[in-house]
């Protein structure tokens, strides 16, 4: 992959037709990346959602041609559909933004390559719950394994602690990728996804700018999405995925007004997991780069944003060190690349 943030390019429409120009609930968006067998049962898991009006919007982002032409083949004559073609991996984070600006959805439903939505009525329920309950942003599902009961651990981006809670709803401070609903005003309002991030976490940087805003980022367990794990590319970029969660997790605490020193125990912390895993030369350069990266844009948290963010994240956490115990990263990096 390339470290590189302005490789958007222009989605090339192949199949499907855009969305109508009236209104319409939600676009069911998903990002393509070879994966065939995958990518055909999370597009037909978006076509069969019920309840409502919906466009399904897929980007490919640089799939091998074989690929793209077995998916464009599958779905080619399918209604409330759009597959659109890039020429190579913009990355998550600025695939999502241009997979989401091609449509005009009041909310904006997300499913990972590798995922289904448990029911057809996953999207219409996301839709119904952001309506009554107007200050949520984000609408994070429960992500299960296949057996459709056991939550997927490695899914699992909420403080430890709250995990035997999964069933149920409560306010946090992010949200996973692999299926979640955005409300699309609150995504203008908070600016999208931060493409030079290119893979993982975009979902929290995005979250702490709606929070900072007044936004509430809501779990909710009864809107259920399944996790299929593809094994064919479990283990053949880890350093490169450790690289980028510890450069882009120490990048947001510098948009956010930390000083590097004050930074200096995580990145110890992130060392050691890094060598845990059998990948330290990873985990340093990811802190070199994120000491190096200029900082394009400070934030600051308002006072009910850093009020937020204790009651509903912070007091579950602990410290920093019982978090490199708990082995914080190696749970993040189990999970699949999107």
């Amino acid at each position: 992959m390339q470290d590189r943030a302005n490789l958007e390019g222009v989605p090339r429409l192949v199949t499907g037709s855009r969305p109508a120009l009236g209104a319409y609930d939600a676009d069911i968006v998903i990002l393509a990346f070879n994966r065939v067998r995958e990518t055909e049962i999370a597009i037909a898991s978006a076509l069969s959602q019920r309840g409502g009006s919906f466009h399904v919007t897929v980007l490919d982002q640089g799939s091998a041609p074989e690929a793209t032409a077995a998916l464009v083949t599958r779905f080619r004559g399918a209604g409330n559909f759009s597959f659109y073609c890039l020429a190579q991996n913009s990355g998550v984070p600025a695939g999502r933004n241009l997979v989401t600006g091609l449509g005009h959805g009041e909310i904006i439903i997300s499913l990972d390559n590798d995922a289904e939505f448990d029911n057809p009525w996953v999207a219409m329920n996301a839709v119904k719950k952001l309506r009554r309950e107007p200050d949520i942003a984000v609408m994070a599902f429960a992500i299960l394994l296949p057996d459709k009961i056991s939550i997927d651990s490695a899914s699992w981006g909420y403080p430890a602690r709250l995990v035997d809670r999964h069933k149920t709803a409560f306010d946090t401070t992010t949200f996973v990728g692999a299926g979640h609903a955005i409300r699309r005003s609150a995504w203008i309002a908070a600016g999208g996804y931060d493409p030079e991030l290119f893979f993982t976490w975009e979902e929290y940087d995005f979250s702490l700018r709606a929070i900072a805003l007044g936004w509430r980022i809501r779990y909710d367990g009864f809107l259920t999405v399944i996790h299929h794990k593809p094994a064919c590319t479990k283990l053949c970029w880890e350093a490169e995925r450790i690289m980028y969660f510890t450069r882009n997790r120490l990048l947001i605490e510098r948009k956010w007004g930390k000083p590097l020193w004050r930074l200096v125990p995580r990145m110890v912390g992130y060392l050691v997991q890094s060598l845990m895993l059998g990948s330290a030369p990873a985990g340093w350069v990811g802190i070199i780069r994120a000491c190096r990266t200029p900082i394009r844009q400070q934030h600051k948290m308002s006072a009910q944003g850093r009020a937020y963010l204790l009651a509903h994240d912070k007091i579950y956490r602990g410290s920093w060190l019982h978090q490199l115990r708990s082995g914080g990263m190696r749970t993040h990096l189990v999970a699949e690349p999107r």
